[in-house]
């Protein structure tokens, strides 16, 4: 009895642990996993990472080759291409019914935060793991704000792969970062006025500028995803 309730949460505890190496690029993309070596760094037994791989195989971040093994997935142009065109119809609509119910504090206290990024001395790059994780915040309240269960949900299956495409960049030009707070204040302010045509094409326009630079850093790479 204790044993099956103790591995659902051993096999969450591994998905969870095993998702956070491959979108913080520790496990980089096309890179083999091994299912001893993982249940040894977790000190778990070797089922729940089965599990885990299996789940996260199912999420698109993983492959499993027959008689090659498992691999971090590598995302196409292609990929990259579908991931943007669902972003923007989920978090257009997002957007749309945040308008319409208004800002909560959680959204609110998100743009506090971006307006004070957007006020730091131009001359000094911001952070980039910083904004993007701010940029994140935002996206996860406005889901929230638009108080749509199914909506969240599913935004929250396509992020984990979004993820994975975030991992192949190595870096964001200082001008584009700064370019992405100003455009989240932009979708904020449009919520905030209540304004849901204008909220939605905010976020097109930020989902649209940032898929332009998500290829531009990629396809001039020759990437290996780029042709598949």
């Amino acid at each position: 009895m204790n044993q099956t309730q103790r591995t659902p949460a051993l096999s969450d505890s591994a998905y969870n642990a095993i998702r956070a190496l491959i979108v913080s690029g520790e496990i980089r993309a096309g890179e083999a996993l091994s299912e001893r070596a993982l249940s040894e760094r977790f000190g778990i037994s070797r089922t729940p990472v089965r599990e885990a791989i299996r789940a996260l195989a199912n999420d698109g971040l993983l492959e499993i080759v027959p008689m090659r093994g498992t691999f971090v997935r590598q995302l196409s142009v292609r990929d990259l291409s579908e991931i943007h065109e669902v972003r923007l119809a989920l978090e257009g609509m997002a957007a749309w019914l945040a308008a319409q119910k208004g800002v909560t504090p959680a959204l609110e206290e998100v743009a506090k935060r971006l307006r004070a990024l957007d006020a730091q001395d131009e001359a000094v790059p911001l952070d980039v793991d910083i904004t993007q994780r701010v940029g994140w915040q935002f996206h996860e309240a406005m889901f929230a704000a638009a108080d749509n269960v199914r909506l969240v949900e599913t935004y929250h299956a396509l992020r984990t792969q979004n993820g994975l495409a975030l991992q192949r960049i190595p870096h964001y030009d200082a001008e584009r970062t700064r370019a992405a707070v100003r455009e989240h204040l932009a979708i904020f302010d449009a919520i905030a006025a209540g304004r849901p045509e204008e909220a939605q094409r905010s976020v097109w326009d930020h989902l649209t500028h940032a898929m332009q630079t998500r290829l531009q850093a990629l396809v001039p790479a020759g990437s290996p995803g780029a042709s598949r």
